[in-house]
């Protein structure tokens, strides 16, 4: 299991970050690795669901980030780098939109 930091993750981008479609398969197996991931790396968010509605792709093919949706709260995740070369998971992190990009919540 690798927890990124902030800087290890952040050395996994490339621009522009692609989208990847909804229909696309994953490129491999990573739902071992995400059951594996220490309850503390959760930072206390549930992603139990297992629900994707994210995935997003360098334009270099290196990593993929599949976004895991938290029940709790719709701009965070835990993401899973994913090593394209490799066909391994490079490392995991919480992902907070709001704490890490200043995203503020949508008014009603």
């Amino acid at each position: 299991m690798n927890l990124l930091d902030e800087t290890a993750y952040k050395a996994t981008f490339r621009e522009p970050m692609l989208r990847v479609g909804d229909d696309d398969e994953p490129p491999f197996d990573y739902w071992p690795y995400f059951e594996q991931i220490p309850k503390a790396d959760f930072e206390g968010f549930d992603c139990t669901e297992g629900q994707v509605d994210w995935a997003w792709r360098t334009p270099d093919a290196c990593f993929e980030h599949v976004l895991i949706n938290t029940r709790e709260d719709t701009d965070v995740f835990m993401v899973l780098v994913l090593d394209l070369q490799a066909g391994s998971i490079f490392g995991h992190r919480i992902l907070n939109l709001k704490n890490e990009y200043g995203i503020e919540p949508l008014s009603v």
